[in-house]
């Protein structure tokens, strides 16, 4: 008599989602999954900010941002007139540097940093400090007059008027009427750039 070895039963790969055992299991997520919710909201990490290339909308943004944790800044740390003048907004050199500090302080007290981030900023703080007040003197603005930074004219180029101060009488006043230009000045280009790459009416079908 001989031996024949029993074929194993046709068996269909198994349903994990379909067997009633698993009804009340949740799958495992996906490494993928688990990064995202890791990282949380991306527009909640902070970004480095190109004042040259804002949008409108996101200057408008930016500049409230950027204004708030300034004011809190010069309060917090008790800074006088020579570190953050009430027209800083009206010099480009300061507002780039405290673009630069409000973005270093954003990541440091970030609830995913180290614990030693926060000590990091305060020493680049305290080094910052003394570039603000380089900008600040080589600016000219000051707690109660402000006069636009003298440039250097370079040989060839057009010599500019002489520059006249101008008195501070309300600084948020000022900074609502400088921020509502710049938004209107980067809207009125954006037009013109969309304008400029509508084809002409002619070469429409």
């Amino acid at each position: 008599m001989s031996e024949q070895t029993p074929e194993p039963p046709n068996q269909s790969p198994y349903d994990w989602a379909n067997d009633p055992d698993n009804h009340d299991l949740e799958p495992e997520p996906e490494p993928d999954e688990i990064t995202a919710e890791a990282s949380g909201d991306e527009t909640d990490v902070p970004h480095p900010v190109n004042w040259r290339t804002l949008s409108a909308e996101d200057a408008e943004y930016e500049w409230l941002a950027l204004n708030e944790w300034v004011d809190w800044l010069r309060h917090e740390f008790g800074l006088p007139a020579s570190v953050v003048p009430p027209y800083w907004h009206r010099h480009p050199e300061l507002v780039w540097e405290l673009s630069a500090l409000h973005l270093h302080w954003l990541g440091a007290h970030d609830p995913a940093q180290h614990a030693s981030a926060p000590i990091g900023w305060l020493a680049d703080f305290h080094v910052a400090q003394q570039r603000l007040r380089e900008w600040v003197a080589l600016s000219g603005t000051r707690l109660d007059r402000d006069r636009p930074t003298r440039q250097t004219v370079w040989p060839g180029e057009q010599v500019m008027s002489p520059i006249a101060e101008t008195a501070i009488v309300n600084r948020d006043e000022d900074f609502v009427a400088f921020v509502i230009a710049d938004v209107n000045r980067r809207a009125q280009a954006e037009s013109d750039f969309l304008r400029r790459s509508e084809p002409d009416s002619e070469d429409r079908p």
